[in-house]
């Protein structure tokens, strides 16, 4: 995406006749009602709409300045609710509870007729007759408000946004006529933004898609030449998947160090599984791991590990944040040496892969960096060491693949977000090619997915540019003039 087509045009916010005296500040609790949401039993809520209820929305339906209005919604009985807690047009929905600080301060704007509420942990904003509803959902949107909700999270360790503190934000308010005229300049201004956000959102989720077709032929067989193909061209024989599987099966029993007699992993049922190709065989995730007994493990429940054990430094938690489709994502989480030492058991290491059993798109996983350094899983993150004859990446292709995704919805179990079991993950069945083939598939997701992520970077760097761009148009059309006759200190 060009700069130029971005590049917002400010002339008419800057035009000197449009300006009237009349600016002003004041609190919000003056110019709008703060209404608290619904507060309800987890027994009375449904996730599935049925005769005299009416939905909830929840934070989490607040994306992108934006109300979600289609999932992620509870049910509960209409008579819970009241005349003044249905949202109107105009409303303007902040979270003000989470277990996420980033989602706390967050805001949409109700913008057409919906038969709904809010939960407890939202508030809801009804401004008066005194301001234009969307003048004053613009401002909740600028860097202004945002900066007002940084500070107060500054050393506060409760996501909670109080209902004072939002009667308390200062509001740049100018006389009404000009507040619709500065709604519609910003209009026509974000319309332009918009288009050229759409087109790298576009651009983004067709760069999801190619990612997840060329996993989707990694593990076909159809990304790169087969072994099979290859030593028939060169007139050699070579090791199947099966061989290799069997070879990995034997090291196992000869080399367990764990108490009592080797337990035979269990294969997987493979009477559902697709045909593969020539050479490849089907193999459980417990069945490729390594011969040490806590190659496949998940990580402490209860009292052993809490968010209040976490320090500034020392060994890593890898938590479920962590994990992204397919890459280790850089979030931080500390605890002692002696508390590591005291779950060693959970400990993962460098090249070994962690996976996802509850949350979105599961089995997701990813490769532990050697930059992460002594570190344990925590609960819901399996830690999985893959046997030496099996390549990790290759590994980690195959779980974050669509067809591995799609047949684990089968057993998928848990309300609102799914979960595997340990067991569910252990029994999860991979394709598994020739060793050689392992190489040649990594390197061709490795050059493919180099693209991608270029690609990417440049995306992101638009995408952050026009919402600069965004913030400059509101912080002019929100900053109060020194002087009331000339609009150019709001443009």
């Amino acid at each position: 995406m060009k700069a130029e087509e971005m590049r917002a045009d400010y002339s008419v916010l800057n035009a000197p006749e449009t300006i009237a005296s009349g600016w002003h500040r004041v609190r919000l609790g003056d110019i709008a009602k703060v209404i608290r949401g619904v507060t309800y039993k987890k027994e009375q809520a449904s996730e599935n709409p049925a005769r005299d209820t009416l939905p909830i929305l929840r934070a989490t339906n607040i994306q992108d300045g934006a109300l979600v209005l289609d999932s992620d919604l509870v049910h509960v009985p209409a008579d819970l609710i009241s005349d003044t807690q249905k949202l109107r047009v105009g409303d303007i929905v902040v979270a003000t509870s989470s277990g996420s600080k980033h989602l706390v301060g967050k805001t949409a704007q109700v913008k057409e007729t919906w038969e709904g509420s809010f939960g407890a942990f939202c508030a809801a904003i009804r401004p008066t007759t005194d301001i234009y509803h969307r003048y004053l959902g613009y401002f909740f949107e600028s860097r202004e408000y945002k900066d007002y909700i940084v500070k107060k999270a500054l050393g506060v360790n409760i996501n909670n946004l109080r209902r004072g503190d939002l009667e308390e934000i200062s509001v740049p308010v100018a006389p009404l006529d000009q507040q619709k005229h500065i709604v519609a300049e910003i209009e026509k201004q974000f319309s332009r933004l918009d288009d050229a956000v759409a087109n790298l959102k576009r651009v983004k989720a067709n760069l999801k898609r190619y990612k997840a077709a060329a996993l989707k032929a990694a593990v076909e067989g159809r990304l790169v030449e087969t072994e099979a193909e290859l030593a028939r061209r060169e007139g050699r024989t070579y090791e199947t998947g099966e061989q290799l599987l069997q070879r990995i099966l034997e090291t196992r029993r000869s080399q367990w160090q764990g108490k009592g007699k080797f337990k035979e992993p269990a294969a997987p049922d493979t009477t559902d599984l697709p045909e593969l190709p020539e050479g490849w065989v089907w193999a459980s995730v417990d069945q490729l791991a390594a011969p040490e007994p806590s190659s496949i493990t998940d990580g402490p429940f209860g009292s052993n590990l809490k968010t209040e054990h976490y320090q500034d430094a020392g060994p890593r938690v890898i938590r479920l944040q962590n994990i992204k489709d397919g890459e280790f994502a850089d979030e931080y989480a500390h605890i002692t040496q002696e508390h590591f030492e005291r779950l060693s058991k959970h400990e993962i290491r460098a090249g070994d892969l962690v996976i996802a059993s509850l949350g979105e798109n599961p089995p997701r996983a990813c490769i532990i960096p050697a930059s992460v350094g002594p570190a344990i899983v925590k609960a819901d993150c399996i830690r999985f060491k893959p046997h030496p004859s099996m390549y990790a990446k290759y590994l980690n292709a195959a779980l974050n693949c669509l067809p591995t995704r799609q047949r684990v919805k089968d057993v998928l179990h848990g309300i609102g977000r799914p979960r595997l079991s340990l067991g569910e993950i252990r029994s999860i069945a991979l394709p598994v090619p020739p060793r050689p083939e392992q190489q040649r598939i990594i390197a061709e997701i490795d050059r493919r997915l180099s693209i991608i992520r270029e690609t990417e970077i440049r995306v992101d760097a638009n995408l952050q540019r026009a919402e600069r761009m965004r913030q400059a148009i509101l912080g002019r059309a929100f900053k109060v003039p020194q002087s009331q006759r000339a609009m150019e200190t709001i443009a």
